[in-house]
């Protein structure tokens, strides 16, 4: 609790704007795989219901982040230093903005994605989902971590939620090759300009995940600090 008492005493605890910033990022790629859905099933009125809110929810991530900068406070008394925190902060918020990217993407341009790797994508999506939700999961951890003095068996359990994210990473990292396997065999059958989009959302949904792998490592040097 020393650390608890600490924060409340000299200054506000970014552990809990953390907490709902990623919450909020989380939320934001759980919207991805019903956009794609609607996408495959060539309804843009629904997907484009999608694709609005993922934006929505991306700028509700930016109004905690922009209140979280404001806010933190530069005592010597936080736990944890002012830069590792904006960067833990600045890592989950690349998570949102990728989000709204891909769905930026595959919506503006009305992208038809071929048969050979809808399935593909839709499997990347999902594992981006399972990242975000297991990076929401270890940050929830923190306060924790921060009563229980920086060790003990709080830490051993963030660690090995971490290493189920280098799980999911290596998975996507697997689902990418495969995916990129079946377009090159049937790349020669579409619009060169297509196939090139083709080949980036394979890498920005890949990149998801990596987004979500990132927090984990961030978090990781916070606390090793």
């Amino acid at each position: 609790m020393a650390a608890t008492y600490l924060l409340n005493l000299f200054g506000h605890s970014p552990i809990r704007p953390l907490q709902e910033h990623m919450s909020k990022v989380h939320r934001c790629v759980e919207v991805l795989p019903l956009f794609l859905e609607a996408v495959l099933k060539n309804d843009w009125l629904i997907a484009e219901q999608y694709q609005q809110k993922i934006a929505e929810l991306e700028r509700e991530a930016d109004v905690i982040k922009r209140d979280l900068r404001s806010h933190l406070p530069k005592s010597i008394f936080m736990p944890v230093s002012r830069t590792d925190v904006l960067e833990l902060l600045t890592a989950q918020d690349g998570i949102a903005n990728q989000t709204r990217d891909i769905a930026g993407l595959i919506f503006g341009r009305k992208m038809q994605l071929p048969l050979e790797i809808a399935p593909k994508i839709t499997m990347i999506f999902q594992r981006a989902v399972d990242a975000a939700l297991q990076a929401k999961k270890t940050i929830q951890e923190l306060e924790e971590v921060f009563e229980a003095g920086f060790g003990g068996s709080e830490m051993q359990i963030i660690q090995e939620m971490i290493k189920q994210l280098d799980a999911i990473e290596a998975d996507t990292d697997k689902i990418q090759t495969e995916a990129r396997k079946a377009l090159f065999g049937i790349e020669k059958n579409l619009p060169p300009v297509d196939v090139i989009f083709f080949y980036k959302l394979i890498e920005w949904g890949g990149e998801l995940t990596d987004r979500a792998h990132r927090v984990g490592g961030r978090l990781l040097m916070l606390l090793a600090r």
